[in-house]
């Protein structure tokens, strides 16, 4: 049995940046000007985790696509 650890950070790390990418774009755009100098600081770091959450999948994926060496 091999342990794959890129799968379940994957998947956390994905549905951590769609909810924060999605919290982003429907957010008061009042916040942002008044307390983080007008940058959406939940969109930017949401599409951060997004891309780092599916780097991992697919590295995942990749993995298991090799023929495992014995």
């Amino acid at each position: 049995m091999q342990l794959d650890v890129r799968l379940p950070i994957g998947l956390l790390f994905s549905l951590f940046g769609l909810l924060l990418t999605g919290f982003g774009l429907v957010g008061d755009k009042a916040i942002y000007e008044r307390h983080s100098l007008g940058l959406n600081i939940n969109l930017g770091w949401g599409v951060v985790l997004l891309a780092f959450g599916l780097a991992m999948l697919a590295l995942a994926w990749r993995g298991r696509q090799r023929p495992s060496t014995p």
